[in-house]
């Protein structure tokens, strides 16, 4: 089991919308360097929705290539057609990714009965462990908990991300999961991911990570030791920073955020559009109460 913060890695584009893989190589460098505990590639925050198939591919491979084992690498590899999603996950096993993460199929609005038999012939068709996904926000369909449970009697299936911040579902999920059953809970936000630890989660699958890698990491580390007290302090610094990289849709501000850090271009791609100038000053602010401006090192394009 993976534990602690993985970061939802953001995907480099460089000005004229081409995918900017030196500078995803060196992201995947300072993570390395910087104690994240795992990457997830070509999810929501990596623009999974604008990336074309081939491009997802090659992401997933490159990172596999270019981390060389340093760091567990999960797979972006969800979508709302079956056949499509076992295809991302065939090619992501075949990389050497050390695990899937698969979303509730979007717009669809698939029954219970349709998510599970989905999520089961993806388990069923590639020997990959699966993480699901399940973020009713953007996809409007939600994994039930009995649907969950139903799951992870499935030996493929390895775990959840709960983008729900629902902390009462948590701990029903958890007390009813089998106590012999290595089954991990992430945390799908940021803004909650520190009572979601303390209440029996395993980490989480942060946005957040992508611009304060050490300090997420930090605070995960100190959860998961039960160590309250420095889990709540190293918590509290990144509240603002939690906050404001949501101002607009994600991730918009993430992306404004790492250029401003000087790792990226500030370059998405339509119908995603560059943050609003009106956000600016205060994303900026936060970036340097919380220390994430300001380092040499992170000038990758200076």
């Amino acid at each position: 089991m993976i534990t602690g913060s993985l970061v939802a890695i953001v995907t480099p584009m460089r000005e004229d919308g081409a995918l900017d893989l030196a500078a995803f190589r060196k992201l995947i460098d300072w993570h390395v360097a910087e104690g994240t505990d795992g990457i997830v590639v070509v999810g929501t925050t990596g623009e999974s929705p604008t990336v074309d198939f081939d491009e997802h591919k090659e992401l997933i491979r490159l990172a596999v290539q270019h981390s060389k084992g340093r760091i567990p690498i999960i797979a972006g590899t969800g979508g709302n057609s079956t056949a499509e999603a076992i295809e991302l996950t065939e090619s992501a096993k075949k990389a050497g990714a050390t695990a899937s993460l698969s979303v509730v199929p979007y717009y669809n609005k698939p029954t219970q009965e349709g998510m599970y038999r989905h999520f089961r012939t993806i388990a069923e068709a590639v020997d990959l462990p699966v993480v699901l996904y399940n973020v009713p926000s953007r996809t409007i369909a939600d994994l039930a908990t009995e649907t969950v449970l139903r799951l992870a009697e499935i030996p493929g299936i390895v775990g959840l991300k709960d983008a729900t911040s629902d902390l009462v579902r948590l701990v029903d999920m958890r007390s009813r999961l089998p106590a012999a059953r290595d089954f991990a809970l992430y945390s799908g936000n940021d803004d909650t991911a520190l009572p979601f630890m303390l209440l029996g989660g395993d980490g989480v699958i942060s946005v957040t990570a992508n611009v304060a890698p050490r300090a997420v990491s930090e605070v995960c580390a100190a959860a998961l030791a039960n160590d309250v007290v420095t889990a709540r302090r190293k918590n509290a610094r990144l509240m603002s920073l939690h906050t404001r990289l949501f101002v607009e849709t994600n991730p918009i501000p993430v992306k404004w955020a790492l250029a401003e850090m000087g790792l990226i271009h500030n370059e998405l791609r339509l119908p995603l559009t560059p943050l609003s100038p009106r956000f600016h000053d205060a994303l900026r602010a936060v970036l340097r109460d919380t220390g994430c401006l300001g380092e040499p090192a992170l000038k990758a394009y200076s």
